[in-house]
């Protein structure tokens, strides 16, 4: 019997029905990397690139049971977390990582601000996020904004501090992304020591689902086997690829990322 495995990644986010963030962006960038992508959704979205028109959240019941349905019969090598709505979702979302082999990754992208700067949890989901999910994730990837909610911090407070006080929260090891800082460089911090990620930035491309492509492509490498900062290195040029080539055509808002090079010339190299 071939050992030769395909790994298979879990993305636990919600449904984007423009298809250019959430779980359709998700399973995208699990295609890129050349890993198998399955889904628990937690909630469905009426989305275009303008705006999210309405939102339909998934019970706590059925996330669970989409996980150990994927659990149960596929296996697990990673998880990738996004969108995971109101307290009870969050708690369900926890409960269903606990039944997970121990050590299996996880990426979780911690969906909390707009990008208009509004907040998209309120208080108490926000605490539950912090509490419950920051200390299970293998690596955290906030933006800035993200990371200044975590860490409960003010306008004043560097990246390089903000890593350090999401890591105090628990995870082993954070990502401050860069597509919101002056520099386009995302900053890796493990507990031990600060490392900078640059990268290219493309003022020009289409950036909507990027954060989505960017945890989701870490999950994956991390599933395939590289260590963490290879797989951080992998996905930051991944993402700020998608960005290049993204579909600023498509819609009358910010056009989605563009992954897999569609219509762009661009082959899939896993």
């Amino acid at each position: 019997m071939a050992t030769d495995r395909i790994p298979v990644v879990l993305s636990i986010a919600g449904s984007d029905s423009g298809g250019g963030a959430g779980i359709q962006a998700d399973l995208k960038a699990f295609a890129r990397c050349g890993v198998h992508g399955a889904t628990a959704i937690t909630a469905i979205t009426a989305q275009s690139t303008i705006a999210v028109d309405a939102v339909e959240a998934v019970s706590p019941e059925m996330i669970r049971a989409q996980v150990r349905s994927v659990a149960g019969d596929l296996g697990v090598a990673a998880v990738k977390i996004g969108m995971v709505g109101g307290v009870e979702a969050i708690e369900a979302v926890a409960q269903a990582l606990g039944e997970l082999p121990a050590g299996t990754p996880v990426v979780l992208d911690p969906v909390m601000v707009a990008e208009s700067g509004g907040r998209l949890l309120d208080l108490h989901a926000e605490e539950a996020l912090r509490t419950r999910l920051v200390p299970l994730a293998t690596v955290v990837t906030p933006n800035v904004a993200e990371a200044r909610v975590l860490a409960q911090a003010g306008e004043d407070v560097t990246a390089e501090e903000l890593a350090r006080a999401v890591h105090a929260l628990g995870p082993q090891a954070v990502i401050v992304t860069g597509g919101h800082r002056d520099e386009a460089t995302d900053l890796l911090y493990d507990g031990a020591s600060l490392t900078e990620l640059p990268g290219e930035r493309h003022p020009d491309g289409a950036a909507h689902g990027s954060g989505c492509t960017h945890s989701s492509a870490l999950a994956a490498r991390l599933a395939l086997g590289d260590d963490l900062a290879d797989a951080a290195r992998a996905a930051r040029a991944i993402a700020s690829d998608a960005v290049r080539d993204g579909l600023r055509e498509l819609g009358a808002g910010a056009g989605p990322v563009n992954v897999l090079g569609v219509g762009r010339g661009a082959g899939v190299v896993p």
